[in-house]
């Protein structure tokens, strides 16, 4: 399972629905543009030097999906049929839906714009 920035940090903060989620799951990913946003939200937090004790020691347990020339072709795709739809959602939030269509994995995510991507499937909490 793929996870999105609000599901990572509702993993950080211990949320049960979350933990649940991914208690259920072998394989935790995390794409390396939620980990830019995480590590820039936490820069910004009262929380941090809590922030980023977790994530140090998460990173060894989770996998990190970073992107390559298969993601940014399904990234132009993805972007021309959320147009087309008249659908656009947030440019980071298209390249997390690429990264979940070119590993056929579900994104955690309590975002529902990500229900229009087809061929997504998103678990929310």
């Amino acid at each position: 399972m793929i996870v999105d920035t609000n599901a990572l940090s509702a993993f950080a903060d211990g949320e049960p629905e979350v933990l649940a989620e991914i208690g259920k799951t072998l394989r935790i990913a995390v794409p390396v543009i939620v980990l830019g946003e995480f590590l820039f939200g936490i820069a910004q937090s009262r929380r941090r030097t809590e922030y980023e004790l977790w994530i140090n020691e998460t990173l060894g347990t989770v996998q990190f999906l970073e992107v390559s020339s298969e993601t940014a072709a399904r990234y132009a795709e993805l972007r021309l049929e959320q147009k087309v739809a008249g659908r656009p959602i947030p440019s980071n939030d298209i390249w997390i839906a690429a990264l979940c269509r070119q590993h056929s994995l579900p994104l955690l995510s309590r975002d529902r714009h990500y229900d229009s991507v087809k061929g997504l499937r998103r678990v929310g909490w």
